[in-house]
């Protein structure tokens, strides 16, 4: 008899994504030392295994744990502050005013409220594009026993034909490089893995050439991602144009940067010549569906996600901020197969299996984690998902897949396990407190708005008595 650290039995139907992409009918497995140590049926499981902890999933689905590719957490008390404005103002007149205003308080309790949206939903790793509190977002995301990749903010131009930035948000070169190896030099290692370490220049047109290279460098020499806002709407990709005389995939082409370790948010306004070169070098897309969606930025109508994916690109899934609304892979997941399938007039476009993938082991690789999450198979992290499935949205299931992209949502989650830990059971979180997060999320939103001008970021069409 083999002895684990937890054994989860019973399973109606596990996801495995592993490289056969198995579903096991009452599946079990076993955990060990936090990596999964056998996965299979549940009487061959409970024949050969022992453990100290036993969980029963019956009533369920299994699935990896999410990884999200894209999410700003220090955004997510600008929830109804941004609505119905195009890319440019969305930016200039809404974010970045209410990111300038935010202490470091206000982006503890943003990035725990969005710990709290993600676990309860299924994620349980995400990368991080930057904030200017790197230390909060790391203390706020390993107490909810979360994994992370950590960046720091990186602008180090302030006036560009795309707008001005607020004067707090402004740094120079030499700051953002210095920051940026600070976070290298403080992280790797801590916190048994769940944390890593990426480079970011968070806006292409707000940054300098002299400053894309530098942080190219530190990323190779921490063989880490490198990411960057790229492509998301016709104003980004008109900017690049007019200033630099390519667009933005064209750019970093140039530049030498574009390789297979880059993480490209949103990847949706392509030239031709730009799908070739992504085709050639492989980086990461990360699709961001309610973003474009809420934003009408047109990243279904201009983008080839489903064809980059046939040309052998890894393309994946973030749910960017909750300016769009919600922070919800699931959601996401159903968003990005409707969307496409809706604009290529073709329901074979983007299956839900392929959604599943984007939503787990293609975020692994975004995340260059795919070695140790994104699927359930023996050696790999115990990162696990349970789905309550005899909720109404489950009923009657017949197919796992199609029910979790097309009928599920993330508040469906029942149980999720990081490492073997569990980390919400049933529903709620184990860690912290969430009914405390809650209410301090409900605070800090006050401070900011109270710094705010109101009438400039908050559109209320209808009378308030």
């Amino acid at each position: 008899m083999n002895h684990a650290d937890l054994l989860v039995t019973g399973i109606d139907w596990l996801i495995t994504v592993d490289t056969g992409r198995r579903i096991i009918r009452d599946a079990a497995v076993a955990v060990k030392d936090g990596k999964f140590a056998a996965i299979g049926k549940s009487a061959e499981i409970g024949a050969a295994w022992s453990a100290e902890r036993t969980v029963d999933g019956r009533g369920t689905v299994g699935l990896p744990g999410m990884v999200d590719n894209h999410l700003h957490t220090s955004f997510s008390l600008a929830r109804g502050l941004a609505d119905e404005s195009n890319a440019q103002s969305f930016l200039f007149d809404h974010m970045y005013p209410y990111e300038a205003v935010m202490e470091e308080e206000d982006v503890h309790a943003s990035v725990s409220l969005a710990t709290v949206e993600m676990l309860r939903h299924g994620v349980t790793c995400y990368i991080e594009p930057g904030n200017y509190h790197p230390d909060v977002t790391v203390k706020a995301v390993m107490d909810a026993g979360m994994r992370m990749v950590l960046a720091t903010s990186c602008f180090d131009k302030s006036k560009t034909v795309t707008g001005v930035m607020p004067a707090r948000m402004i740094q120079d070169t030499a700051l953002c490089i210095a920051k940026t190896e600070e976070i290298f030099d403080k992280y790797p290692g801590k916190y048994k893995g769940r944390l890593t370490v990426s480079a970011s220049f968070r806006g292409m047109n707000n940054s300098t050439d002299e400053l894309i290279l530098a942080l190219k460098g530190i990323a190779d020499k921490h063989d880490a991602v490198l990411q960057t806002h790229a492509c998301f709407s016709y104003f980004t990709h008109d900017a690049s144009v007019t200033h630099h005389g390519m667009p933005e995939i064209e750019r970093l082409e140039s530049l030498g940067v574009l390789d297979d370790r880059m993480l490209i948010l949103h990847g949706g306004w392509l030239e031709p010549q730009e799908i070739a070169l992504l085709a050639k070098r492989r980086p990461t897309i990360v699709c961001c569906p309610t973003s474009s969606l809420h934003n009408g930025y047109g990243n279904f109508k201009m983008a080839s996600h489903p064809e980059l994916m046939a040309l052998g690109v890894n393309v994946s899934l973030g749910a960017d901020h909750a300016s769009s609304g919600t922070v919800d892979l699931v959601q996401e997941m159903r968003h990005a197969v409707g969307g496409y399938k809706e604009m290529r007039l073709n329901p074979r476009v983007m299956p839900p299996e392929q959604a599943i993938e984007m939503a787990t082991i293609n975020g692994a690789r975004g995340a260059g984690l795919a070695d140790r999450i994104g699927s359930v198979e023996a050696g790999k992290e115990g990162d696990l998902v349970l789905f309550d499935a005899t909720v109404s949205e489950w009923q009657p299931l017949y197919n796992p897949v199609s029910n979790l992209v097309y009928g599920a949502t993330g508040n469906t989650v029942k149980h999720v396990f990081v490492g073997g830990e569990q980390v919400v059971r049933d529903g709620r979180m184990t860690r912290v407190d969430q009914d405390a997060v809650l209410r301090e999320a409900a605070r800090a939103g006050s401070r900011i708005t109270s710094r705010l001008d109101m009438n400039k970021v908050l559109k209320l069409r209808w009378p308030v008595t």
